[in-house]
């Protein structure tokens, strides 16, 4: 018999009602921290490959200039700095706490051309028209400040602008969807050092919030609860990928992550956006973003990239009883600071495939935040 493995009984009767004969087989245990194995990913219902035992693997592949940990408070030449004039020839207001214009480059237009078109009829070659609208909000004055150096105050009125700014937005007629999202570091497309994030409101609801809005719609209709509400209960049991919390907010390395050192931010208490945070919920939210992104920096010892993002109802005027407020942080590095993480080959043609698992992933980051909260104790 495999380590690992046990013995599983059948009982069989035949139908002359003979003696019973039993017939035992042997049945593997599928074991997460070693053997190759598949995990459901329940908010978009799609799947990630896991393969612990290739961690270990030696590394022969690109090695990426390690980004550079220091920028001074206030820089001349950056175009979000207060006073500056930015790239599109605007200067900026002399700004003292979180700035917010409409982004000069922007994806999307508000009087986008209206129209539709499908070649043939076919639904081949199909295209339609996208209105919306990009704005930048500069977190600080400071050029130098990131979430993970900003105090927790600070970082309170970066949350009260992004509600602000989802609220006013989300109003507009013609708008679906408000995406909050931070791309730091230049390793993530970031064109500018200085601590900011987008905001693009699109007339339609998004790939990606749009599988989780199924995904949660599904699940409230066949188990008339909410799908993260449970998922968050079942990782607060197990504790296994949970990494810090407190009164309002978990944050937790997936089980289906695909990204080495992935987070999910989920909130205690079951709302859908931001216009419902408490003001309590405000300073908790802040807290649990300055400790993972503080965290996240203590890794490898750099100033750490990711995409972070809030997924939130649709702003379409109908209820949503079945969304749970929650963010993502997606973060590439995979070994250290200079080895990348890239969807490639079988991930890129098959399916998502991880090497370091989230346990093991929420253990390193689990022990870097306790050091972080023991020293701000001392």
């Amino acid at each position: 018999m495999r380590r690992g493995s046990s013995l599983a009984c059948i009982t069989l009767a035949n139908l002359a009602f003979t003696p019973l004969v039993v017939k035992c087989f042997e049945a593997a245990i599928l074991k997460l921290t070693e053997d190759p194995h598949r995990r459901f990913n329940a908010l978009t219902r799609e799947w990630v490959l896991v393969s612990p035992h290739r961690a270990t693997r030696p590394w022969q592949g690109e090695l990426a200039p390690a980004q550079a940990a220091s920028e001074p408070a206030y820089d001349p030449t950056c175009y979000l700095c207060p006073g500056n004039t930015r790239a599109g020839g605007i200067r900026n207001p002399v700004y003292s706490s979180t700035f917010v214009f409409e982004n000069d480059f922007a994806a999307l237009k508000p009087q986008a051309s209206p129209g539709r078109i499908d070649v043939d009829n076919m639904g081949l070659l199909v295209a339609e028209s996208e209105s919306g609208v990009c704005r930048v909000i500069c977190f600080s004055p400071r050029h130098d400040l990131t979430l993970a150096t900003m105090n927790v105050p600070a970082i309170e009125d970066v949350v009260r602008t992004w509600v602000e700014q989802y609220r006013e937005l989300g109003d507009l007629a013609d708008i679906q969807h408000v995406q909050i999202f931070e791309n730091r570091g230049a390793m993530m497309g970031a064109s500018n050092p200085h601590p900011h994030c987008q905001v693009w409101a699109t007339a339609s609801i998004p790939e990606a919030p749009s599988k989780e809005l199924a995904a949660q719609q599904a699940y409230l209709g066949s188990h008339s609860r909410c799908l993260l509400c449970d998922y968050l209960a079942l990782e607060a049991r197990q504790q296994e990928r949970v990494i810090c919390q407190n009164d309002g907010f978990v944050a937790l390395v997936p089980f289906w992550a695909v990204w080495p050192f992935e987070i999910l931010v989920g909130s205690r208490r079951h709302f859908g956006s931001m216009n419902e945070l408490a003001a309590g919920e405000i300073q908790s939210l802040s807290d649990i973003l300055h400790r993972i992104t503080s965290t996240y920096d203590k890794v490898f010892g750099v100033p750490f990239p990711y995409s972070m993002g809030f997924h939130q109802p649709p702003t379409d005027g109908v209820l949503h009883p079945e969304c749970h407020f929650h963010a993502h942080f997606y973060p590439p590095l995979l070994r250290s600071a200079t080895i990348r993480k890239h969807m490639v080959g079988f991930e890129m043609l098959g399916t998502p495939q991880r090497d370091i698992t989230p346990e093991i992933a929420a253990e390193r980051l689990r022990e870097l935040a306790g050091k972080l909260s023991a020293e701000a104790l001392s």
